[in-house]
């Protein structure tokens, strides 16, 4: 993949993380980003951090105290964990932001990132 389309995808990944928050109570989970790295600030502190990864093309998450690394799949059109488990990087937001303040949140995918 091309730095440019991976830059078009990592956006479009950050953008579809920040909208499932949009509604969100601050004081459960507030999202900030800065440069490449998107941060999930949940009450008490805990956070979840996503960063893009350019050398491997790959976007990196990391929340309590453990970290995925996600490939994009071209066939399905998602982010997967590099480690074959199945895992996706929506699916896994949703569950760390579950078990850390019980909240249900649900990251859209794009219908265009295959494109």
């Amino acid at each position: 993949m091309d730095e440019k389309r991976y830059l078009r995808l990592t956006e479009e990944a950050f953008h579809r993380i920040e909208d499932a928050f949009e509604e969100v109570d601050p004081d459960l989970a507030e999202v900030s980003v800065a440069g490449d790295v998107l941060t999930i600030t949940y009450r008490g502190g805990s956070r979840c951090v996503v960063n893009t990864q350019r050398p491997t093309r790959q976007i990196w998450l990391a929340a309590r105290s453990r970290g995925w690394h996600f490939d994009f799949d071209e066939e399905s059109g998602a982010w997967l964990d590099d480690h074959g488990a199945g895992m996706e990087l929506y699916r896994c937001v949703e569950e760390v932001t579950r078990e850390t303040v019980g909240l249900a949140v649900t990251v859209r995918p794009a219908s265009s990132s295959r494109a």
